[in-house]
């Protein structure tokens, strides 16, 4: 939800490995060890602190904003229109008992970016009806790979009478996109890159949830 507030998210990262010490007096090597390094400074080799930060509500914004410019042919669409379509369905599967908490966290945001920025194209979309299919249809991938339940129903995800095209929405963004959808959860730097790229779509806004990763 907008308003809780989300913890940090703690991402193990691989750090990169120093360079070689030099040796010490009496080891064989006859030099004297190096001087230390000024304060503040970084060796080269060492991790490098990444902190990106934003709101749920703010990234929310963002992704209306990125679909809004991607669909241009759609002239009256808004950022708003498509922030309800997600609110609607997460809403419906919490009263209906689908899923004990929301689905809309940060994280979960920059998955469904990953799969909008790849699946969406807007010379393709021509009604908002249309839209709001593929759209759901990346919802449903979403819920079913990052969501906390074993299984959600197909109905609050199903705009169209033909489940057929659906089906095929779904099965062509796998094949397309399943290393990517795998590599999200692997690469905590893709992560961040994705996170970033997520952010850069919107303007400034309040910012509550922070992550931080060396790289």
């Amino acid at each position: 939800a907008d308003g809780a507030k989300q913890g940090p998210l703690a991402v193990p990262v691989p750090t990169v490995p120093s360079a070689p010490q030099e040796l010490h007096p009496g080891s064989g090597g006859g030099k004297p060890p190096p001087p230390p390094p000024p304060a503040g400074s970084r060796p080269p080799g060492s991790p490098r602190r990444v902190v990106v930060q934003a709101s749920t509500g703010e990234l929310l914004r963002c992704l209306g904003d990125f679909v809004c410019r991607r669909c241009y042919r759609l002239k009256e669409l808004s950022p708003g229109e498509l922030i309800s379509w997600f609110r609607s369905v997460d809403r419906s599967l919490l009263l209906q008992g689908w899923q004990d908490q929301g689905f809309i966290t940060p994280a979960n945001l920059v998955f469904v970016y990953l799969l909008c920025r790849e699946a969406l194209r807007g010379e393709d979309i021509g009604s908002q009806a249309e839209l709001q299919a593929a759209f759901l249809t990346c919802l449903y991938l979403a819920y079913s790979y990052m969501g906390n339940e074993i299984s959600y129903p197909l109905k609050p995800f199903l705009v169209e009478g033909d489940k057929g095209r659906f089906w095929e929405r779904c099965l062509g963004i796998i094949q397309r996109l399943s290393a990517k959808m795998l590599r999200i959860n692997a690469d905590p730097h893709y992560f961040t890159q994705l996170f970033q790229d997520l952010k850069s779509e919107g303007g400034d806004g309040s910012k509550h949830w922070t992550i931080s990763l060396d790289r």
